[in-house]
């Protein structure tokens, strides 16, 4: 558990997220991405298969936004940051990222990866600031919307893991 609060802004808690949030955030994923959605299995799945997932909540235990995150040698992809849209502009999708992108350094991954809707200017604004940059583009990607999604990168540097390659 850690906590983060902006100036001016409620405390945001990061916990691991667990099989008992995935109810709460079943609503969050449908507001968010439609159609495009992922179902409960879907979740269920990633947190059996033991990969990284965080949920932000209030001082009430509500949830306010999660994030996922998958680790291989040398490389981590972002899943999924979503964030309550009453809850967005308030430090919590930059909390559930730096959480990840500590968490992709502490298991010494050199690059982390991401796929954003290329309509989604926000997101990638926000993904620009911790020095994620395109490099490249996924025709259609997102279904049934046929939208594009942008592949976005961060490289870190060679002193983030102990080497001078």
């Amino acid at each position: 558990m850690s906590a983060r609060s902006e100036p001016g802004l409620p405390a945001v808690r990061l916990d691991r997220f667990r099989w008992w949030h995935i109810d709460e955030v079943l609503p969050i994923e449908a507001d968010l991405f439609g159609a495009e959605q992922w179902s409960a299995a879907m979740f269920w799945n990633e947190l059996a298969s033991g990969h990284y997932y965080r949920v932000a909540t209030d001082v009430d235990g509500s949830v306010l936004g999660y994030a996922g995150l998958t680790v291989q040698p040398d490389e981590a992809w972002v899943q999924v940051v979503a964030v309550r849209r009453g809850a967005q502009r308030r430090g919590v999708g930059r909390a559930l990222l730096e959480d990840l992108l500590a968490e992709a350094a502490r298991q010494g991954a050199r690059s982390v990866l991401l796929e954003v809707a290329a309509d989604n200017a926000p997101a990638q604004k926000l993904y620009a600031t911790y020095g994620f940059e395109p490099i490249g583009v996924r025709r259609g990607y997102y279904q049934p919307s046929n939208t594009d999604a942008l592949v976005m990168r961060r490289v870190a540097p060679p002193s983030a893991y102990g080497t001078d390659d």
